[in-house]
C-alpha cells in the first residue's frame, strides 16, 4: 500500500539521495556549475531551512497577490535563473531541491497571463520530496503587454516557458544530485492547467503524470467568451447590467431554489450542473414590483444569454455556457463587474489587435478572428494522445463545477474530442486519462462544496500530515500512486470545513467520481456522508 507520512518526515525514505558532500555546502557552491546546462545562467543558490518565510522582493508587484512570502516546510537549496528561449527571449526559474529527495521530479504551472512564479507549489511539492522547478512563463507580471509585437515572448507563454521548464529542470536536478531523476510529474491549475494538456499533446515525454485543474483549453474562445459575457451584460450603467448584489443574491437564490433538489439534497450545490435548466423569467418585476428585488427584462435576457453558449460567425461553437450556481463573491467583480476581465482585454490588446483597442466595440467577427488566429497553437486542442498514451503518461484533471473563470462543460467537451478523435470508449480513456468533476468547487480553490482536495498548499489546509496525503483525497499523491504502483484512482474524497477552517471542524466530505460518472445520493442517508452516494 502506498504511504505517505508527514512532512516532518520523508517520504519513501528507501528513495533517499546520499550525498558525497554535506547538503548546505553543495547548495552554496553550486552556482559554479552554470556553464554545465546550455543557455543558462544561475544568478545564486542557497541553503534555505525549514521553517524560513522567504521573500520575493524582485518579482513584479502585479504577483504580490499571487505570493508575497512562503514559508518553506522542508530542508532545501534555493536555485534562481534565467534561460535563453532566443535572441529575443527568456524565462526565468527557480529550482528547489529538497535535502530528503525522493528521486521525483515535478514541474510547476503559472495563473492567467502567468509571469508569476508559484511559489506556494513549489513550497508543497518540496516538502514532499520532490525536486521542484518554477518559472515565470516568459514575463515578469500578470499584464498581457509584452506580448505585443514580441512574438518570441508569447511563444514562450504559448507553449516554450512549459517545456523549458522541464528539460532544463531535469537537467539541472541531475547536476545538483549527481543523478538523474525516477519519475517526473507536473501540478498546475486555470493557465497552469492549460500548461498540463499542452504538455500532453505536444511534449508527451516530458512527464510521467500530469495533475491538471480547471484547464484554460480552447484558449482562444475562453478570451473571447469572457469578452461575450461583458458585451452581454454591458458596463455599470448599462440596463442589462447586473449588479454583484443580484447576482449573489437575488439571482443564486433563484438558481438553487429551481435546481438546488435536483440532486436530491437541499445544500446550496449543484452536483451536476448540466442538469440545470435555469429559467429567469420569475424574477422579472411585475409593473407594480419592488425594482429592488426583481429584473427588468432586458436583466433577464441578459442572464438568458450568460447561461448560453457562445457560437462564432459561422454558427460553430465556440464556447460552452456559464453555468448555473457558479456565482461566488471570488470572482463575481472580475467576470460581472462591469468591465472586461483583465485577462481577455490583455489578450485582445496585445496579442489579437493593439493597445488602442476599445474592447467595448469586440463582437462575435472579432471572437472569430482571435479563434482562427491561434497564435503557436495555444488553443491547446489536440485530440490525438497516442503519444502520450504510448509513453505510459498519466492526466489526472480536476474540474471545479462552480467556477466562474472557465465554464466546467469545457472540459468534458475536450474529453468527448478526445474520445471520437481516438477511437476509444471512456473504459480505454481511464487507462491514461481521467477526469473529475469537483461539484461545489470555484476556480482551482474554494466554494461552497467538498473542494480541498490536495491540489496544492490550501487544498491540504496548510497540513501535511499522513492524512491529508492519503491518496485517497489528494489528487498528487493519488496521482503518483497511478503512475508508481499501477492503482488509478476511482473516486477523489473531498473535504469541506466550517468556514473553510480546520478547528470549526468537517463540514461534510464527498466522493467525486471519474467522468462520465455522476455522484448520485441514495435518497435516505446522511448526505453529509460519502456513503450516501454512490458513482452512477
Amino acid at each position: 500500500m502506498f504511504k505517505f507520512l508527514s512532512y516532518a518526515l520523508t517520504l519513501l525514505m528507501s528513495n533517499q539521495v546520499t550525498f558525497a558532500v554535506q547538503f548546505e555546502t553543495a547548495c552554496n557552491e553550486f552556482t559554479q556549475t552554470s556553464n554545465l546546462i546550455a543557455n543558462t545562467t544561475i544568478f545564486f543558490s542557497e541553503f534555505v531551512p525549514a521553517g524560513t518565510n522567504l521573500t520575493f522582493p524582485d518579482q513584479d508587484p502585479s504577483c504580490v497577490s499571487t505570493t508575497s512570502s512562503q514559508v518553506v516546510f522542508a530542508d532545501m537549496c534555493r536555485v534562481a535563473m534565467s534561460v535563453s528561449t532566443s535572441t529575443q527571449s527568456g524565462i526565468a526559474m527557480e529550482a528547489w531541491f529538497p535535502k530528503n529527495w525522493t528521486g521525483r521530479f515535478l514541474s510547476t504551472g503559472n495563473g492567467g497571463l502567468g509571469g508569476c512564479i508559484q511559489y506556494v507549489d513549489l513550497a508543497y511539492t518540496t516538502a514532499l520530496g520532490f525536486a521542484t522547478v518554477g518559472a515565470n512563463n516568459g514575463h515578469n507580471g500578470t499584464s498581457g503587454a509584452s506580448f505585443y509585437h514580441n512574438p518570441e515572448v508569447l511563444a514562450d507563454f504559448a507553449y516554450r516557458s512549459i517545456h523549458t521548464n522541464a528539460v532544463v529542470g531535469k537537467e539541472i536536478t541531475k547536476a545538483f544530485y549527481g543523478a538523474p531523476h525516477n519519475t517526473s510529474y507536473y501540478l498546475g491549475c486555470s493557465t497552469g492547467g492549460r500548461q498540463g494538456y499542452k504538455a500532453m499533446q505536444d511534449f508527451p515525454n516530458d512527464f510521467d503524470g500530469i495533475v491538471a485543474g480547471a484547464p484554460g483549453i480552447n484558449w482562444n474562445s475562453l478570451m473571447s467568451w469572457e469578452d461575450y459575457i461583458y458585451s452581454v451584460l454591458g458596463n455599470a450603467s448599462s440596463p442589462t447590467f447586473i449588479s454583484s448584489e443580484q447576482w449573489l443574491g437575488l439571482v443564486h437564490n433563484d438558481i438553487l431554489k429551481q435546481c438546488d433538489t435536483i440532486d436530491g439534497v437541499v445544500d446550496g450545490i449543484i452536483e451536476d450542473p448540466s442538469l440545470c435548466d435555469y429559467k429567469p423569467e420569475g424574477l422579472i418585476c411585475s409593473p407594480s414590483g419592488n425594482v429592488s428585488d426583481c429584473l427588468t427584462a432586458e436583466q433577464a435576457q441578459a442572464l438568458r444569454l450568460v447561461f448560453s453558449p457562445l457560437y462564432n460567425a459561422n454558427g460553430k461553437l465556440m464556447y460552452p455556457r456559464q453555468q448555473p450556481g457558479s456565482e461566488n463573491a471570488d470572482y463575481v467583480g472580475e467576470m460581472y463587474g462591469g468591465e472586461l476581465i483583465q485577462f481577455s482585454a490583455d489578450w485582445f490588446r496585445y496579442v489579437v489587435y493593439d493597445p488602442s483597442l476599445d474592447t467595448a466595440t469586440l463582437n462575435v467577427t472579432d471572437w472569430t478572428h482571435a479563434q482562427e488566429l491561434n497564435p503557436f497553437n495555444i488553443a491547446t486542442w489536440n485530440g490525438n494522445l497516442s503519444d502520450f498514451r504510448s509513453h505510459g503518461g498519466k492526466m489526472l484533471t480536476y474540474q471545479g463545477q462552480a467556477d466562474m473563470i472557465v465554464s466546467p462543460i469545457n472540459a468534458e467537451l475536450y474529453y468527448a474530442h478526445v474520445e471520437q478523435t481516438m477511437s476509444l470508449r471512456p473504459d480505454d480513456l481511464d487507462d491514461f486519462l481521467r477526469l473529475f468533476r469537483i461539484s461545489g468547487m470555484s476556480h482551482c480553490a474554494s466554494g461552497p462544496g467538498a473542494w480541498e482536495i490536495g491540489q496544492t498548499l490550501p487544498g491540504v489546509n496548510g497540513e501535511l500530515t499522513e492524512e491529508t496525503l492519503n491518496p485517497e483525497r489528494n489528487v498528487l499523491t493519488a496521482l503518483v500512486q497511478w503512475v508508481e504502483e499501477g492503482v488509478a484512482p476511482d473516486t477523489i474524497l473531498g473535504i469541506k470545513y466550517v468556514n473553510d477552517t480546520k478547528e470549526l471542524g468537517v463540514q461534510f466530505s464527498r466522493r467525486h467520481c471519474r467522468y462520465p460518472l455522476r455522484n448520485t445520493y441514495d435518497g435516505t442517508g446522511d448526505n453529509t456522508d460519502p456513503e450516501s452516494w454512490s458513482c452512477q
